[in-house]
């Protein structure tokens, strides 16, 4: 009886086992949902298809709207897709106000800041390919940088009080703006002045800009600070000696031609020049006017150039950034193409900017470093919406440009957002793009769809 008690125990036993293990196995099935890899269709569906309610949406189109009849704006291109499935695509304004050539869908625009991502994703194909870690020093691939100093302020006669780095920066650091470098333009110091002097971006190559780059200290001591910097011209430099091809032919090999971005590169053939938008910028008075540094900059775009800026020297149409950004959501292909893995995505769109740097005193224009709030490799993160007070879903990345490009991808709500103007450094730049985030999800309805 003893014998038969005890086996009946162990089949209970085993039987309770097995469910559990099922269970488990069933739930773990469900949270690892497989990646979506959503077809490219350009074709507009209805937005109640996908849970926007098109009523709401007119909120957007309202605002885009307003701001180009109040010329705020000459003109703007957005395109907005949930699930893959594009739900709004619209022109707004000029390409052109004094030639009156309308906004069309295939303007190209100067993306400027915007290239920082796509200079993210060489840099982790390269990852894939075993060719840097992100605890490597930047030093095991850039020589110059092996005695680099760091700035500790001045002394009495006006002298830099330099000091050894507390550890070489690392890969990490300079794929999150925490190595030490800087921009020149947005600071004030000795350190931001010696960028100005050197005209670092003016460089005849990206091996004068680096040679020119390790004979001036680092603005901090490295992973103690978050500053908007060169380290994308840099990573530039990194994809060039890494790949042994140019950084536009990488980008264009590895990028642009299997995403089929058509428009995209760092410069306008000619047979391209009339659909190129005009620069513009605000003037002292609030006017909006072309911009006349515009064509003084690199030729205006109409060479291939010497000195290609991983930080700021893209150009492209609204589609395809939706293209770049669509393979993002979609884990790291489209259409049957993959670019990277998921794993190396995550790894990319993860914060990495230490909590003690996430109080607010750090950041770009709108784009504050502060609790929720961080930066991956070449994008920023919101990783605690909540936290952050924003309304996007957890795990949304995104960056914007100098002239006013934006994008973002929301990997829980399932959306693909991208707007592109040409207003030059307006501090009405980030308005709009945190407005359009607010706008969009109000009109996300019924999110379950």
């Amino acid at each position: 009886m003893r014998h038969a008690s005890s086996l009946s125990a162990f089949r209970a036993v085993s039987v309770a086992a097995m469910l559990a293990f099922s269970t488990c196995l069933s739930i773990a099935q469900q949270s690892a949902k497989p990646a979506p890899n959503y077809p490219l269709d350009l074709n507009v569906v209805k937005p109640e298809t996908v849970g926007f309610s098109s009523e709401r949406l007119e909120r957007l189109h309202a605002m885009m709207q307003q701001a180009v009849d109040q010329k705020q704006l000459a003109g703007v291109v957005t395109i907005l897709a949930r699930h893959g499935k594009v739900i709004d695509y619209r022109t707004y304004g000029y390409r052109d106000v004094a030639a009156s050539a309308p906004m069309t869908k295939d303007v190209i625009f100067r993306d400027f800041s915007m290239t920082k991502p796509v200079t993210g994703v060489a840099m982790m194909i390269l990852y894939e390919q075993g060719k840097w870690l992100p605890s490597d020093p930047i030093s095991k691939f850039i020589p110059e940088f092996a005695h680099l100093k760091v700035y500790k302020g001045v002394d009495s006669s006006g002298n830099l009080i330099l000091t050894d780095p507390d550890h070489p920066p690392t890969m990490r650091e300079l794929m999150t703006h925490t190595a030490g470098f800087t921009y020149g333009f947005f600071g004030d110091t000795p350190v931001d002045k010696m960028y100005r002097d050197a005209n670092l971006l003016a460089s005849a190559n990206l091996q004068e800009f680096i040679d020119k780059l390790a004979k001036i200290p680092l603005l901090y001591q490295p992973g103690q600070g978050w500053t908007y910097s060169m380290s994308m011209d840099v990573q530039g430099y990194i994809v060039e000696k890494l790949s042994g091809k140019s950084l536009p032919d990488f980008v264009r090999d590895n990028i642009y031609v299997p995403l089929e971005m058509r428009d995209a590169g760092f410069f306008v053939p000619a047979d391209k020049r009339s659909r190129f938008s005009v620069l513009y910028r605000s003037s002292p008075t609030g006017e909006l006017v072309a911009d006349p540094s515009a064509s003084h900059r690199s030729g205006d775009y109409d060479v291939q150039p010497t000195m290609p800026s991983g930080g700021g020297g893209m150009v492209s149409t609204a589609e395809d950034y939706y293209r770049f950004a669509t393979m993002l959501l979609n884990s790291g292909e489209l259409d049957g193409k993959r670019i990277l893995s998921p794993a190396t995505v995550k790894l990319m769109t993860s914060n990495h900017v230490p909590t003690e740097l996430l109080t607010g005193k750090f950041g770009i224009g709108s784009q504050v470093m502060r609790p929720g709030f961080g930066y991956g490799y070449d994008c920023a993160v919101v990783f605690d919406p909540p936290e952050a007070n924003l309304p996007d879903g957890k795990g949304t990345f995104f960056w914007d440009g100098a002239a006013g490009t934006w994008f973002w991808v929301d990997p829980v709500n399932d959306i693909v957002f991208v707007g592109m103007i040409q207003r030059m450094m307006s501090p009405d730049n980030g308005r709009l793009e945190y407005s359009a985030h607010a706008v969009v999800d109000q009109a996300l309805v019924d999110p379950s769809k």
